[in-house]
């Protein structure tokens, strides 16, 4: 019995066909994006610009590949795709879709500079009557309709001639082809259409936005993805936030925004009403500048140092003699906690001075991610300061090059760009010992030029599988049982700070930089201190610069977190700002201020708690409130407080914090407004 091949060997064909079509009709739509926003694009080099449009390909084939999976499926059917009907129904609706939405990008992209995002959805639950009034009256409508009929016209011409050059004649006189034909022709299929749906068919991570983010302009990265991805990812992660009224509809948003306000701005602090950005202010820092005279900054992110480990901080255990020494020569605080507990939070926290919220604990990969924060990037380059991120591993991890290169960062050094580094781990990357080797050499060169410098340091040697020197420089940590190899790792991280420390401060050049030394984040121990395991968030804050110690004290038992760090580095730097950090100056609070902090673990766990002084609440939906206070050295302890008044005070704060935040993150209104310069003086 001879088993029909090309009935299936034509639909595989007429499937790639197809494929070829929507490909080029999201090229087509792209390219129409690009015409009706090319006033973005005048400064925009040519080759940025078809850079945007490879990349864009590899976008487009993740929308591509899952669009095909359904008629990939429909081969298992008896007679394969048949007449195509139910195939071409559906291309036909991909392409409706595609193209509707392709239209509609054309001017959200132009009122909103960014790709169709969750606000899609916002407007949905909107009044349609108003919403239907405003895109009648606020835009061609009727153009636009045109448009999108004249594109899926062609899009359909174009499937139709894909099905006519892959017809077989009289198909149906050859016999139904056999079920393992079918099966073997989907089982190819899926392969490739799984590679695509990767967006990449190399070895290594599948493809993210941020690998959109090619260039220093923003309109060329956003012009490389694909809105139907960028909407899709959008909608999954609403899907996900089954708690998200919880927190959104917690009390009257003005009430919100009053209590946060009360919480946030000081009295250096001077609101500007902008309509949805509740935190837009100037700040006019006290004068710190007058007595350190800081110009440069170096952020230095440690990966796990966990403050319960720190001799400075009462640690007996000598895993950090290095920092302790260092402790000698600034201010150190005593009372800093992470945001959250991986280093995802630590980093947007600590450099987008942005808190890490129930359902955005991913924020740098999820689409709210591609929105403006006043992080230092974007409130200290207009002060014509150069920057440099690096790290000891990839930053397609966690998105972090996307994310922070949209920031404003420009130039990054990751694993990739060390030259004969002394550890190449497979899993991670290179040592601290590398990474704080070729960032002297970076910051060396930063100093001969005549302009100030931010940088970056993020270390990865503590972080299990610990990428370590095989001939350590440290003793290995015993005593300790499971934690042996963790606490060594942390005490060769410590060596290679010290040792960075020893050479950086013979250069002149450093006399008038700030080193800002914190953790991303600690790690899970056996003490509890209380329902939010507190000690997994203490981590220690080290300032270091000229005037530091001699200004400031020697200890602050302030309470802070990462999300202050911009906000407190702003006001050592002396000028007046606009910012809408989500933190404080540390050191310009008030005497009887104890500071606080509001901080969450990872994960989609819907646990927060808000720290303040040595008080803090712990809630969640459906959970009772937990008060009590705590104490982190030299014993840590947790003690239930009975106290209706605080325990209702502290409640409304952090359920005013969370909504004013969360809110201000979906309507896009985190940063600052294009017409508000982020510094409104040189210093005085």
């Amino acid at each position: 019995m001879k088993i029909p091949l090309r009935p299936v060997i034509n639909d595989i064909f007429f499937i790639f066909g197809a494929g070829v079509v929507l490909m080029l009709d999201f090229s087509l739509l792209r390219a129409l994006l690009f015409f009706r926003n090319r006033d973005l694009a005048v400064a925009v080099p040519l080759e940025e610009i078809g850079r945007a449009f490879e990349i864009g390909l590899r976008f487009d084939l993740i929308v591509t590949s899952f669009c095909l999976m359904p008629v990939a499926l429909m081969i298992l059917m008896p007679w394969s795709l048949g007449r195509r009907r139910w195939a071409i129904g559906w291309l036909a609706l991909v392409g409706f879709v595609a193209n509707f939405a392709g239209v509609l990008e054309l001017d959200f992209y132009n009122q909103f500079h960014t790709r169709l995002n969750s606000l899609v959805f916002q407007y949905l639950k909107e009044d349609p009557k108003t919403v239907i009034s405003m895109l009648y009256y606020g835009f061609p409508l009727i153009r636009y309709l045109l448009l999108f009929a004249g594109l899926w016209a062609i899009y359909l011409l174009g499937i139709f001639i894909v099905d006519r050059l892959t017809r077989v004649e009289g198909r149906f006189g050859l016999g139904r082809p056999h079920p393992l034909l079918r099966l073997v022709a989907v089982c190819m299929l899926a392969v490739v259409l799984i590679f695509g749906a990767r967006g990449t068919f190399r070895h290594g991570p599948p493809l993210r936005w941020g690998d959109a983010f090619h260039s220093r302009h923003l309109f060329a990265n956003h012009l490389a993805l694909n809105g139907l991805y960028t909407l899709a990812k959008a909608a999954a992660t609403n899907c996900s936030r089954k708690n998200e009224r919880y927190w959104m509809e917690a009390m009257d948003q003005d009430e919100a925004v009053r209590i946060t306000r009360q919480m946030v701005l000081t009295r250096y602090d001077r609101p500007i009403e902008e309509p949805g950005m509740p935190l837009l202010r100037l700040t006019t820092p006290p004068g710190h500048h007058d007595a350190t005279g800081i110009e440069n900054v170096v952020v230095i992110i440690m990966e796990s140092f966990s403050a319960q480990f720190i001799g400075a901080l009462g640690s007996r255990a000598g895993i950090t003699p290095e920092f302790d020494a260092l402790s000698g020569k600034g201010l150190l605080f005593t009372r800093f906690f992470s945001n959250g507990t991986h280093t995802h939070q630590g980093m947007f926290a600590t450099l987008a001075s942005f808190p890490n919220l129930p359902g955005f604990e991913y924020l740098m990969q999820q689409p709210e991610g591609s929105h403006q924060f006043s992080g230092l990037p974007v409130l200290l380059k207009p002060l014509g300061y150069s920057d440099i991120y690096l790290y000891n591993g990839d930053f397609s991890w966690d998105n972090q090059e996307g994310f922070f290169r949209n920031q404003g960062m420009t130039r990054f050094i990751g694993r990739y760009d060390y030259v004969h580094p002394k550890v190449a781990d497979p899993t991670w990357g290179v040592s601290d010992e590398d990474m704080f080797d070729r960032a002297l050499e970076e910051l060396v060169e930063l100093c001969v030029q005549d302009k100030p410098f931010f940088a970056v340091l993020q270390t990865l040697s503590n972080h299990t599988p610990y990428p370590l020197p095989k001939r350590l420089p440290v003793e290995p940590v015993t005593g300790f049982g499971e934690l042996n190899e963790h606490l060594t790792a942390m005490r060769y991280s410590d060596w290679a700070l010290g040792r960075f420390f020893r050479k950086v401060e013979s250069n002149p050049c450093f006399s008038k930089t700030l080193f800002v030394i914190l953790g991303d984040h600690g790690f899970g121990l056996p003490e509890q201190v209380s329902s939010m395991d507190l000690l997994r968030f203490h981590i220690p804050l080290l300032l270091i610069g000229p005037g530091i110690r001699k200004e400031f004290g020697a200890i602050s038992q302030k309470v802070g977190s990462q999300v202050d760090i911009v906000p407190t580095i702003m006001g050592l730097l002396g000028r007046p700002y606009v910012n809408q950090c989500w933190g404080r100056d540390l050191l310009a609070l008030d005497e009887d201020d104890p500071g606080f902090c509001v901080i969450k673990p990872s994960g989609s766990e819907q646990t927060v708690a808000l720290i303040r002084g040595d008080a803090i609440l712990v809630k969640a939906p459906e959970q009772p409130l937990e008060l009590g206070r705590y104490e982190l050295m030299p014993e840590p302890a947790f003690q239930p407080v009975d106290d209706d008044a605080l325990r209702q005070e502290m409640d409304r704060q952090l359920s005013a914090y969370i909504q004013t935040a969360m809110r201000a993150l979906k309507e896009n209104r985190t940063g600052v407004p294009k017409s508000s310069d982020s510094s409104v003086s040189s210093r005085p």
